[in-house]
């Protein structure tokens, strides 16, 4: 019994290593802001305002490295999480979804996906927060990316179904991709009744929108998938 843990656990890895290392980079980085406080990392998260005010400094030719690092929020914020509920529910979902796109796409494609999604995401909500002042973190941006690649893969292909772990059984692709709509469904309606609270919903529609483009339009064909 061991032993076949043990083979389950060294396939787990090999399966899924640099979703898990991003994973660990994450929740590490969430204990060191817990131990350094929000000084320390107040820098790195997404303030619109500040954003916007160094975009309209960069098309007027201030190149420099302070104006420059104002960018750099845009990726940075989805490395951050504001509590043990945030990061456990962001990095649940990031798993099941980012695992999906591993197994279809392969790691570097995975590890694309994040960057670029974590980015359209941040871009959208200053996009439409301008003016605000208010400073934005989590991984939400692209996990709803994950969730716009895998409807855009499943728009353009026949899906194997996935064995997405610790699920005890394959899961039919379009009850995965209708998770994915109606995530993005209570976002839009959400973000348009203007509701309340200190969810980024901006940052999750840009994306959702991001995977979805990116996997509908530039993604290879998957693995195990047939034409439609």
């Amino acid at each position: 019994m061991r032993e076949i843990r043990h083979d389950a656990t060294r396939g787990l890895i090999h399966a899924q290593g640099p979703l898990l290392g991003l994973i660990a980079v994450i929740c590490g980085i969430f204990v060191f802001q817990q131990i350094r406080g929000l000084e320390w990392y107040l820098p790195y998260m997404t303030v619109p305002v500040q954003v916007a005010e160094s975009w309209e400094r960069l098309k007027a030719g201030d190149v420099s490295v302070e104006n420059l690092k104002r960018f750099g929020t845009l990726l940075s914020y989805a490395f951050l999480h504001d509590s043990p509920q945030h990061i456990v529910y962001n990095l649940l979902f990031l798993w099941i979804f980012a695992a999906l796109a591993a197994e279809l796409l392969g790691h570097r494609w995975m590890l694309g996906i994040f960057v670029f999604t974590a980015i359209t995401g941040s871009i959208f909500h200053v996009m439409l927060n301008p003016a605000d002042l208010t400073p934005m973190l989590g991984a939400s941006g692209a996990l709803m990316g994950f969730e716009g690649a895998y409807l855009g893969m499943a728009m353009r292909w026949h899906l194997p179904e996935p064995h997405v772990w610790p699920m005890s059984r394959p899961v039919p692709p379009g009850q995965l991709a209708l998770v994915g709509v109606a995530g993005v469904v209570i976002d839009y309606t959400s973000l348009m009744s203007h509701a309340p609270g200190n969810v980024a919903y901006g940052a999750h529609l840009g994306g959702f929108v991001g995977g979805l483009l990116l996997a509908a339009v530039f993604a290879p064909k998957p693995r195990g998938a047939k034409v439609r």
